[in-house]
């Protein structure tokens, strides 16, 4: 039998009264489509007095509609059932245990628990009690977390100040040192002059942004006419040393910041704008312990190593040197394969454009050198030699030819304008093309250098940048990376150990007063700490892990670093052993990864010897691989010249 709404209603209250429920605190609601029983109570707790009116675990009873379909009695067994003084007395004791808990927690705080618990006599909900406590206990722990999350930020201001950044570096602070910068264009002799005057001091230090750079420059130290000098070589990969070494040549990330020397040359110093590495130049800068230190690099760093020179309070000498033989455009496009000449670079901007151009020109009948940056520095070298003695007409390579690499290129030509920067495609900048089209006309070799576009459009966009005026470097916000004992500190302010969250802080939290020097931390290794959080490693073996030189893009290298991150973390001893599948039968990528792989294992392995041991037979798999991959290049320029010629080969280039 259907009731009408005023039935119901009539009979509800009759029950109500029935069973005394205004008396036990028990109300009968309809809302939010239930109809449901709500207890009234209060908590008494440390002189906290807590109303309360909530719905028991088995408040709820029906809908609505079905609520009136069912008779007087029905509903009456259903109330007596439910409304039981046992489901009175478990409410109020889930009530003072809720109390209790919330009433401590916040207590810690010194927060009036009343801020959290006022709510429990004031909601209209058809939500069962526990679910309130859950919503409070979540706003609890959402001021608790906004609370620590205050303090510990405080706290990491407190403990890291980026104005006493320079002062990190006890040596160099406390010297009086002097800076020479020697500013200008690609082939202005400024690296000679600086090298010559590290090579006369009676110590010093030379610091390179590549490999390669640290590699060429070990030997030129070696080779200096009139002296004899014991230079050693030092970069993440390799340690080549010499007893009683005066002389270092190493990367920049390398600089050892408590030796004073007499001379250092900072070579590259516009790369104090790089978006991922500039903080190491921050750093050789603010931490060279040299008596004199050169900073050498193109002409638009020249206000920003005022600013550094400035707030070092260090007495700076600026000299501007021009470019020792003129560079031109070419009166048009080259537009065919034909127009290339012996001497001339041709410029790609990835590893398949470059091998896809070198066979192209090579089945033409000219001999190609190949540079890109997926090559080791040993195999880059030994291309460019190539080119040097003329076992090769012409260079092809990406703008890895523009930072070192000193060869008689003669023009320069660019087959694009366009570069991918781990984004998107984009233009290339003025100072890129000027760097790469800088690389023309040898010093000594060449009476001019040239530029030319490929294409019309090329040699267009060419012409427009290299008219083009270069911005200078930012004169404040030099970047700075977390240092490992400065991670530690935040960690021993916040009591955290996880990498995200140390990171995060030393971006976020620490004090950076006017912004001079700023902090950074770079993507890949955010990313990185991510999933090494996961594993059970100290701060600092993280930390070590999350600056591996390897690519998270190439998924075998990926997966070599996750291998020897578990391998840490379970503290394995990780030792190489010769590769199963031998070089022979592996592509050329195959090659220059293992290569690349290689050379990382020995980067750990010099960080953690216990664990990674097998430096030495490491950096003999890589020689092998460079070997393997130089061996490889040169095969397939034979091939493609004997394709192009109907199986002749051309002689050698003739100087």
């Amino acid at each position: 039998m259907n009731h009408t709404p005023d039935d119901t209603e009539h009979d509800d209250a009759f029950l109500e009264r029935e069973l005394d429920f205004a008396e036990r605190g028990i109300e009968l609601v309809k809302m939010e489509g239930r109809v449901f029983l709500r207890f009234s109570g209060e908590v008494r707790y440390e002189g906290l007095r807590v109303p309360y009116r909530l719905v028991p675990a088995r408040g709820v009873l029906a809908k609505p509609s079905k609520w009136r379909k069912m008779d007087m009695l029905a509903r009456r067994e259903l109330l007596e059932e439910r409304a039981t003084p046992d489901a009175i007395e478990a409410l109020q004791t889930e009530a003072e245990e809720f109390v209790r808990d919330i009433a401590e927690e916040a207590d810690d705080f010194g927060w009036d628990p009343m801020t959290f618990l006022h709510v429990l006599d004031e909601l209209e909900t058809s939500e069962p009690a526990e679910y309130v406590f859950q919503r409070i206990s979540q706003r609890l722990t959402h001021a608790v977390e906004r609370e620590q999350e205050e303090r510990f930020a405080a706290r990491t201001k407190e403990s890291i100040n980026l104005a006493e950044y320079p002062e990190s570096f006890e040596v160099a602070s406390k010297m009086g040192r002097k800076f020479i910068a020697l500013l200008g264009p690609t082939n202005s002799g400024k690296t000679h002059r600086a090298m010559e005057a590290l090579a006369k001091a009676d110590s010093g230090v030379y610091l390179a942004p590549l490999r390669l750079l640290a590699l060429e420059n070990y030997e030129r130290l070696q080779n200096t006419a009139g002296k004899e000098i014991a230079v050693s070589l030092i970069t993440g990969e390799e340690r080549r040393i010499a007893e009683g070494a005066t002389h270092v040549a190493s990367t920049v990330e390398m600089l050892d910041t408590k030796t004073p020397v007499e001379v250092a040359v900072i070579d590259e110093i516009q790369m104090l704008a790089d978006r991922d590495r500039g903080a190491a130049w921050t750093a050789a800068v603010c931490g060279a312990p040299a008596s004199t230190v050169y900073l050498v690099g193109a002409p638009e760093a020249r206000r920003a190593i005022e600013a550094l020179a400035e707030r070092l309070e260090v007495p700076l000498e600026v000299h501007v040197l021009k470019r020792m033989a003129p560079l031109a455009m070419e009166p048009s496009a080259v537009r065919k394969l034909g127009n290339l000449r012996r001497g001339d670079a041709v410029i790609a901007f990835s590893r398949r454009d470059v091998l896809m151009w070198r066979d192209m020109i090579t089945e033409k009948g000219l001999s190609v050198a190949t540079v890109y940056g997926n090559l080791s520095p040993e195999v880059r070298r030994a291309q460019a030699e190539r080119f040097r003695e003329g076992q090769a007409d012409v260079v092809v390579g990406t703008d890895a030819l523009a930072m070192g690499l000193n060869m008689p290129i003669a023009r320069i030509v660019m087959t694009t304008a366009v570069k991918y920067n781990g984004y998107e495609e984009e233009e290339i900048s003025a100072a890129l093309a000027k760097q790469i089209a800088g690389r023309a006309g040898r010093y000594g070799v060449h009476e001019e250098g040239f530029v030319a576009g490929y294409d019309d459009d090329t040699h267009q966009v060419m012409r427009a940048l290299m008219k083009e005026k270069i911005p200078p470097v930012a004169a404040t916000g030099f970047a700075v990376a977390p240092s490992l004992e400065q991670l530690h500190r935040i960690s021993s302010v916040t009591g955290e150990t996880s990498l995200v969250k140390l990171l995060k802080r030393f971006v976020h939290n620490i004090d950076v007063p006017d912004g001079f020097f700023y902090p950074r931390i770079t993507e890949e290794q955010n990313e990185r700490a991510e999933w090494l959080d996961t594993l059970p490693l100290s701060v600092a073996e993280k930390f070590m892990l999350s600056l591996v030189p390897i690519s998270s893009r190439v998924p075998v290298l990926q997966s070599a670093w996750e291998h020897w991150a578990l391998s840490l973390a379970k503290k394995k001893i990780c030792k190489l052993t010769p590769p199963t599948r031998e070089l022979y039968y592996m592509n050329l990528q195959e090659v220059e990864d293992t290569c690349r792989m290689y050379s990382a294992y020995a980067w750990l392995g010099y960080r953690e010897p216990e664990h990674f041991p097998s430096i030495a037979l490491a950096q003999q798999l890589a020689r092998e691989a460079s070997e393997r991959v130089d061996a490889m290049l040169q095969q397939q320029n034979t091939a493609a010249r004997q394709r192009g010629s109907g199986g002749r080969t051309s002689g050698k280039r003739r100087r």
